[in-house]
């Protein structure tokens, strides 16, 4: 599976802001054969939040827009005002994402997945190191939408994904793993998740350049060249 993720905290030109933008991404992702996009909601001035009324009107302007993609979102302690803050957030939307990104890095992560699985939303349980993979695999969840091994901007991550992968193999989980890096390593990770029937995911969240290294104008372009890659590899895209 191929996931389109639109804009995270990223800014610039190009990167979509608005419910309006985010709607137009979503439906040209959708229109590039892409069945799943990831976004984080702004507000009025462009900074990213998880209140109620911004929420739901990107999942609702993306819904009407292409109602036949699934739309999470990401749940990230940075957002404002913070953990306390933030599960009041998630407790009051009235448009609910088909599911969300939730950080095992993060101390209340296992709160946040409660709350969602009482709301009936799903999770992707996002590991960036084989510590995470430890607690993930210690909590003794239920089985998640998808575990999301996310890799930073750095010179050789793929040891640490064959930890990662190790660990969650010795433990059992068997949930889709969708595979992704930032910067220098979106690329690779998304070829790796290609070659080995792993899920990936490209946007303007997790890079701002072309496989061959010039800018990106826009998500679509991402998308595009994400695509191919897919393709070549023979791997669905849904």
């Amino acid at each position: 599976m191929l996931q389109a993720c639109l804009n995270g905290n990223a800014s610039g030109v190009g990167v979509p802001v608005t419910p309006a933008a985010l709607a137009a991404d979503t439906t040209a992702a959708f229109d590039l054969g892409v069945r799943h996009v990831h976004l984080h909601p702004r507000d009025a001035e462009g900074v990213e939040t998880l209140q109620q009324g911004p929420t739901d009107a990107v999942i609702a302007a993306c819904r009407k827009a292409t109602p036949e993609v699934s739309v999470g979102i990401g749940t990230g302690a940075w957002i404002a005002p913070g953990p306390k803050g933030r599960m009041d957030d998630l407790a009051g939307w009235r448009v609910s994402p088909d599911y969300v990104s939730v950080n095992l890095n993060e101390p209340d992560a296992p709160e946040v997945m409660a709350l969602m699985a009482r709301r009936g939303i799903g999770v992707e349980a996002g590991i960036w190191s084989d510590e995470d993979a430890a607690r993930f695999c210690a909590l003794d969840l239920p089985p998640q939408t998808r575990i999301l091994i996310e890799m930073p901007d750095a010179d050789d991550v793929d040891p640490e994904i064959d930890r990662i992968r190790a660990r969650l193999t010795a433990a059992g989980r068997t949930e889709p793993i969708l595979l992704h890096g930032e910067g220098a390593t979106a690329w690779p990770c998304l070829r790796r998740a290609a070659r080995e029937g792993l899920s990936s995911r490209i946007g303007f969240e997790d890079c701002d350049h072309l496989p061959d290294g010039t800018a990106a104008s826009d998500n679509a372009s991402l998308i595009s060249a994400a695509v191919q890659i897919f393709r070549d590899a023979g791997r669905p895209l849904a």
